[in-house]
């Protein structure tokens, strides 16, 4: 059986950090092993929080818009075409500074959890 899914099949929800994503695919739902791949969207104006994984290291590629990636003691825009790999452990959040979507397609590995995810004060 392929391990395939379909966009229009998957249901969107809130991270922990509060960006919208769609589990593009997840060990827990579609049966592969190893890794985790989403998209985000991050709406005009916002921000999601900052936060760290403990185990997980993850990789951005925005697909849509601009931003501005703040990664331990860095801030730095990020636009359509860019990627960022962001270490277990490392402080991390991104702001739409545009006027259209912010759109992130994020590989996890191992795979995305809420529980993998800290905030501040946690």
């Amino acid at each position: 059986m392929a391990l395939m899914t379909t966009y229009a099949s998957i249901p969107p929800y809130v991270t922990k950090d509060g960006s919208v994503i769609r589990e593009l695919m997840h060990p827990d739902v579609h049966g592969n092993q190893h890794a985790s791949m989403a998209e985000a969207c991050i709406s005009p104006g916002h921000k999601t929080a900052l936060h760290t994984h403990t185990l997980s290291e993850e990789i951005y590629h925005i697909t849509q818009g601009i931003g501005q990636m703040t990664l331990g003691d860095e801030q730095f825009m990020v636009a359509a075409g860019d990627t960022i790999c962001i270490k277990p452990g490392e402080p991390h959040c991104i702001e739409n500074m545009g006027d259209k979507d912010l759109t992130i397609i994020c590989s996890c590995a191992p795979p995305y959890s809420h529980q993998d995810t800290n905030l501040p004060g946690e």
